[in-house]
């Protein structure tokens, strides 16, 4: 299925006192990885939220492997898992500069209506563009 990588250099405060990225990072690291992913689709947060569409994780999960380190350069790989319903599910790899692989994790998220907070499809549009790729 379509994947995206992007590349993200490791902040200094996302890190520990010994220069290690401390766990909770990760999950934003995910969350521009799949954020980006969208944008390449031609779909942004921003317009689904404009459509009163959300799309919260409901489920997430990682399996750490390896640590990364202060100002090292990380590349995230997002893959779609299957052809969205009501939820989408991402798989995610973490690599460093070395192309060892650090980070393994899944996010599950539901499309929902902003008005009535309950859970809807996935909009057609985003399902074309998905036919497209």
């Amino acid at each position: 299925m379509f994947f995206d990588e992007m590349q993200i250099r490791v902040r200094y405060g996302e890190t520990d006192q010994m220069g290690v990225v401390y766990n909770g990072n990760y999950a934003l690291y995910l969350e521009v990885g799949r954020t980006e992913w969208l944008r390449k689709l031609g779909v942004s947060y921003k317009s689904l939220e404009a459509s009163n569409i959300m799309l919260p994780v409901i489920a997430m999960s990682f399996q750490f492997k390896k640590s990364a380190y202060y100002d090292e350069v990380i590349t995230v790989k997002t893959t779609l898992k299957k052809t969205p319903a009501v939820k989408i599910e991402f798989d995610y790899e973490i690599f460093n500069e070395n192309q060892e692989l650090l980070v393994t994790a899944n996010t599950v998220l539901a499309f929902i209506d902003m008005n009535t907070k309950r859970p809807i499809k996935c909009p057609d549009y985003i399902l074309e563009k998905l036919k497209q790729v």
